[in-house]
Parts: structure tokens; sequence; C-alpha cells
């Protein structure tokens, strides 16, 4: 069985404050290192959608990060870009203007998912299925449309069976309607992002009586098999108590990793780039890489 990482003290430090200039900040591509060690590969491809939908815990910060992590480890990632608001694509610096072709088109017009995946520059083996503001409207259009829960397994499965991937990673809107339900019903699994502040759990019930739902109706196979902690401030008793409650209720699902609040990560997106890329010594980098290694060992170990 593959060693999982564990808990660094380095990755508890609290918010970081140093000061860094945009010059350095721009230069983080050319200087990241490539050498991260090999991560386990699946045995077949691990589809996981991200999803909460409580806003503001970090969802799209962890799919981008997890993304590139596993990316780094030697992995082949495709990310699915599922939130009109794009985050996950300029993260990744992937251009999502109104008119870039994505996500829409592979959902409302049966377009292959190949004809618009791009390369990101952010990690080897990562590439992306673009989201541009034009998904705003795919919630109301697939109403009506034959099938509209099963498009994107469709679309899905028909890139799988040509293209070698490892991981698929589904970046959701903080909402449970058609796109995210498209998502759910594509899946394996669910990694919820819990944020160490009050009301944490407010809003996950929901969201497991939706994956009850989806189970009973659309997808037999989908798991909820990964929590991860976000946001933790060593500095507050309530990240403590926070992060006990959430291990309570989900003891064998959360990761022992959990991610700090860090500047690095706030700042990382404002220059088109994950926290890895961006500063990858800092603490949100390390604890970012080590949730991926989990991640990826968990899935090793499990045989999935």
């Amino acid at each position: 069985m593959a060693q999982l990482p564990q808990p660094r003290a380095e990755l508890f430090d609290g918010p970081e404050g140093v000061e860094v200039s945009a010059e350095s900040a721009h230069e983080g591509r050319g200087n990241v290192s490539h050498e991260t060690e090999q991560l386990p590969r699946p045995i077949k491809p691990r589809i996981i959608v991200i999803a909460n939908q409580k806003g503001g815990v970090g969802k799209t910060t962890t799919a981008v990060n997890i993304a590139a992590a596993l990316g780094f480890g030697g992995l082949k990632v495709l990310l699915v870009d599922m939130d009109p608001q794009g985050n996950a694509s300029t993260a990744l610096g992937i251009d999502h203007r109104q008119g870039i072709r994505g996500t829409y088109e592979v959902l409302l017009d049966d377009d292959d998912m190949a004809w618009h995946v791009v390369k990101s520059e952010e990690a080897p083996g990562l590439t992306v299925l673009p989201a541009t503001i034009d998904l705003a409207a795919a919630e109301l259009e697939l109403v009506s449309v034959p099938g509209r829960e099963r498009r994107l397994t469709k679309a899905l499965s028909t890139y799988l069976a040509d293209h070698e991937v490892d991981y698929v990673i589904f970046d959701c809107p903080p909402s449970l309607g058609l796109l995210t339900l498209n998502a759910l019903v594509a899946a394996h699994e669910i990694l919820i992002p819990i944020q160490c502040e009050y009301y944490a759990l407010e809003g996950v019930s929901q969201l497991r009586r939706t994956i009850d739902l989806v189970k009973g109706n659309l997808n037999d196979s989908l798991t909820l098999s990964t929590v991860l902690l976000t946001m933790f401030d060593a500095r507050t008793r309530l990240s403590a108590q926070v992060a006990d409650e959430v291990r309570t209720h989900f003891p064998a699902e959360t990761l022992r990793t959990v991610i700090p609040r860090s500047v690095r990560i706030s700042e990382a997106p404002s220059y088109g780039q994950t926290v890895i890329t961006y500063h990858r010594s800092s603490a949100g980098g390390k604890a970012y890489l080590a949730a991926a290694e989990e991640i990826a060992c968990r899935g090793a170990s499990e045989g999935n």
C-alpha cells in the first residue's frame, strides 16, 4: 500500500504576510520545478466532481490546485469548467472570453469535447475544457433537451474512449442546478471542500440528499469519497473545533491534510496562476501538493 503523506507542521502556520512583487509573481510559471515525486496512477480514470452549494468554501481554488498538483505528479488530468464565471479557466491560464467554444457547446450543441479541450501551461499533462459566460444560459436551455442530465456523461465517455486520462475534475457553480447535476451524473466520486468557519456544514446535508437522489435514479456508482478542510487558521480555536466536527461527521472521507488560510492562495488567481506555480514553497502550495498526494495514494490503495 502506498504511504499516505503525514500532515506537516508548515501547513498550519496560518496566514503568510510576506509581500511579493508583481515581477516575481509573473516569473512563477517559468521558475516552477517539474521535479515532483511521481504519484501512483489509478487503474481506471477517476472522475471527481468538486461540489458544495455553499459559496466561498474554496471549490474552484481546490479544483485548479489539485488538478495542477496531480499534473506535476506525472498524471494526465482533464479539468472541466462547469461554472459560467470561468474562474477555473482563468486560474489555469485558459482564454474564456465570450465566443470561445467550450463546455456550453459540448452540453448544448453536441460538440465533441476533444474539439475544445485546451492544454494548460500551469502543469504538465493538464488540459482544460473552458467555460464562458454563455454557460449561464445553459440551465434554462437544458430544461427542454432530451436526456438533459446525461449530456456530460455522453460527451465524456466519447472523449475518454480516445484519450488517456488519469483524473477528470469537474469545477461546479455554487448551486444544485442542471450544470452541477450533469457533473454528478457523469462523476464517480465527490470531493467536498468545507471551510473551517462558522456554519461549515451548512448546505452539506442538502448536498447529501441530492447525492442520494442521484444515486437512486441516475448514477448508482456515485460516492462521497473525499472531504477537504479549507481556510484553516491555527491561531483560532474555532478552526480546530470545526475540523473536529467535520471529522466526526466524515471520519473516513476527511483528508488528514488541511488547507491553511493563506495570502498566497488568495493572490495567485489575480496573476492567472495556481498557488503551486505562483509560490510553490508557501504553506498553501505545500498543502495542495500534500492533499493531491493523499488523494492519489488513497485511490491507488482502494483500487479506483
